[in-house]
């Protein structure tokens, strides 16, 4: 192989090593909303309808 192209490949696996060991400082984080009925049950008042 030629000189530069071992030195593209060598560079492009420091580049590829370098993004997959990133770090980040906090997890991400979760959010669950508990989502909202879409109807209302009906109440009980007391007199046939």
């Amino acid at each position: 192989m030629s000189q530069s192209l071992k030195l593209f490949a060598m560079a492009g696996l420091i580049v590829a090593v370098a993004a997959c060991a990133r770090n980040d400082s906090q997890p991400e984080e979760f959010v669950v909303v508990d989502p909202e009925p879409i109807s209302v049950e009906p109440v009980y008042t007391g007199k046939f309808k």
